[in-house]
Order: structure tokens, then sequence, then C-alpha cells
């Protein structure tokens, strides 16, 4: 009813030009189906070219060009002569001179005194001065003496001495010294109750974050991560942020280990921090047409080309364009994005792309084939083609 009542109100209007012609009245419904034909595909062939799936696009075979949206990029066929070179074949990220110098510092087997410390000073032939390793709870040296802000401890006869920055050693040398003024055989056994003047801060990946103290041994990367509890299942051990005076550096065990250097060559100084980050900030991206579409993430001894178009079940045999797989690099430093390109069908390309190592955020997209896009195409016509066809047997 609901048809023949606009077909009604058509007729009602052409009535009013064409007077009583029945020919002229279906003349006239049949030049406006075609009219309406003709802007329900026109419609959907504009909604096709949003709709019918990504694409690469209009780029340049090789060079520098900008983006309409205004964005820098660098594109270029994947060859040996245009394979970058990956950090795991180049460790000036991990030799640098901040990092070298990190890593070369000598250590010293001493440790010397901090503020908050506790000592524990015994005097052989006077016991009854301090009484600092017995239970008298009466003593105020029973706990032991605390280094202070200033570094100084207060000591019975003689008052402050300075105790920051010196060894245990050094500092004995010293009370002694200072004593031999009041007592005829001065003879101070110091050693150290509470290691509380060095820290260092631990958080991130790992099963125990927290605070941690530097006894009199030096504490390693490696012996850092150990207090800890070690590092989860989610952590990424070759993405670590020391933080040393406001300066950041970044680590990795991995990273260390090409570099020709160990974790354990590395100490922690009071106040270092370190973030162990997790593997999701070290994931690549894949898009179009992939046998499955999700996220890879970048193992410790790293994830090429080649790995990814298998880990991601190859590409999609029945869509996809093996002579166009793209990787996109972002290089925010120099405001660039590489574009590199390689044909997959050749059995030499794939060879190469072994030798392409993915780095973190790097998207690889795969085009359709033109017979996809056509498909495609096609599908989103088609509810506009059953609308004709509906109109048309009106």
């Amino acid at each position: 009813m609901l048809k023949q009542a606009v077909i009604n109100f058509f007729l009602s209007i052409f009535k009013m030009y064409t007077g009583s012609n029945v020919f002229i009245y279906k003349y006239l419904i049949q030049m406006f189906t075609i009219i309406a034909v003709g802007l329900a595909l026109t419609t959907s062939l504009v909604g096709c070219t949003m709709n019918a799936g990504l694409n690469s696009g209009h780029l340049p075979a090789s060079g520098m060009f900008v983006a309409d949206n205004g964005m820098r990029f660098h594109i270029q066929p994947l060859s040996l002569s245009t394979l970058p070179v990956s950090s795991s074949q180049s460790p000036s990220t991990i030799s640098n001179q901040t990092i070298r110098s990190l890593i070369g510092q000598p250590q010293s087997a001493n440790y010397y005194l901090n503020h908050g410390d506790i000592l524990s000073i015994n005097l052989v032939d006077y016991p009854d001065i301090t009484n600092a390793t017995n239970t008298n709870t009466d003593s105020p040296y029973a706990s032991g003496f605390t280094i202070d802000q200033q570094g100084y401890i207060q000591f019975p006869l003689i008052g402050q001495i300075k105790a920051q920055g010196l060894s245990v050693s050094q500092f004995s040398a010293a009370l002694k010294q200072r004593l031999q003024r009041y007592l005829k055989y001065p003879d101070p056994q110091v050693k150290v109750l509470n290691y509380r003047g060095s820290k260092f801060f631990i958080d991130g990946e790992v099963q125990g974050p927290g605070e941690f103290n530097i006894a009199d041994a030096p504490v390693s990367l490696h012996s850092a991560l150990s207090m800890a509890g070690g590092s989860t299942t989610e952590a990424d051990t070759n993405s670590i942020l020391l933080t040393r005076q406001g300066q950041s550096h970044h680590l990795g065990l991995r990273k260390l280990q090409k570099a020709g250097v160990s974790a354990n060559q590395l100490y922690l100084q009071d106040g270092d921090s370190l973030h162990v980050n997790s593997q999701d900030r070290n994931k690549v991206y894949v898009l179009g047409e992939f046998g499955q579409v999700v996220p890879l993430e970048i193992p410790e001894q790293g994830l090429s080309l080649a790995h990814v178009l298998g880990e991601s079940q190859g590409l999609n045999a029945r869509t996809a364009d093996a002579a166009k797989i793209y990787v996109i690099r972002d290089q925010a430093q120099t405001a660039m994005t590489d574009i590199y390109y390689v044909d997959m069908q050749t059995m030499t390309n794939i060879a190469l792309a072994s030798r392409f190592q993915m780095k973190a955020d790097d998207i690889v997209y795969v085009d359709p084939t033109g017979l996809t896009r056509w498909s495609r195409l096609v599908s989103s016509i088609l509810p506009s083609a059953s609308v004709a066809a509906l109109i048309s047997g009106l």
C-alpha cells in the first residue's frame, strides 16, 4: 500500500503537467526510476572509496615527499644497500661515552659511611664507656651510633666526630686519634650495624619493587634485579631505564652483552633509580592482508621482518598482494618517517627480509590485490543494486 501511495503521489504531480496520457505517466515513472538508481549508485561509489579497505595510496618509487597531512616521509625499496643497521648489529646505543663511563668507572672495595648508617663502636679496654654490644637498655648507645644528616656521630668524651665519607678503617683511625687525648689504650672496634645511608630504587616489571640499601659489597645491575626478586614474565630486560643525578640512561642486558660488557660491571650508586619496562612497550604492529592481525612482541633475541610474516600466519592467500609489503618506521628525533617496501614474491627478498630487524612501534602493512579491491567495491554496490531492482519493479 505504501508503494501504491508513492506512485499515486507522483502520478498526481505528473498529471498536473501532462493531462491524462497514460504513456506519458509510465515514461515519467521510468525516468524517475533511472534518476533514483543513478543517485543510489553514485552514493555507493562515493562510500566505496572510503570503505573498501586500507590502501597504500599513491607513493613515489623512492625519495622524500611531504604528505597531505604535512608529515615528511622517506620511501625506499628494501635492498642490501638500503637495509637499516639494527641496534643488535651496532653497539652505538650502549657503547657511547655516557654509558661507557657508567660501566667503566672503577669501583672501590671499601664502603664509605653515609648519613643514616648505624655503627657499633666498642672500646675493648673500656667496656663501661659505651656498652654498645650488650643488651643494657640504660645505655644511650645500646642500639648503636647513628650518623646524623650532617655526617657526624656523638661519641662519649670527645663529642662530635666526622664519619660520613670515610671508610670503616679510616673512621676507626680518626676515632682512635681523638680518644688518645683521654684514654691510654684506645682501640675502637667499629662495624656497621645497619646500612641506611646509600640506597637505590627499582620499580616496573620486577617481583618486589621498592627501596634497597647498598651495603659494603657493591651492587651491580644484576644484583639489583636479584634483590628485587627478579623480573616478571612481562618484563623487557633489554629496556631498563637508569636515572642517575637527574640524567636518564637506556640500558638492556642484551645490549650490554652485544657491546661486550656484563651487567655485573655496572654498579649502582646512592640515589640511583631503575625502571624495568614492560614488553607492551616493545611491540610491532601489523595491518592489512595478514593471516592474523595482532601486535607482535619483540623477544630478547630480536624479531625480523620474515619472523613477522610467519608469526602473523603468513599473508592472506586470497587477498594479499605479496608485491606490496611496507614497513613504516617513525623517526621522532628527525621528524621523518621511513617507509620501506619489498616484493615478497621472490625467494631472494624473503632471505633479505630475514635480515631486516624490527624495532618497537614499527608498522608492517600488506596491500590488497586489485581483484580484492574490486570485489570489495562490488560488495559495497550490491545493496544499492538491490534497491534499484526494487524500484524498477514498481
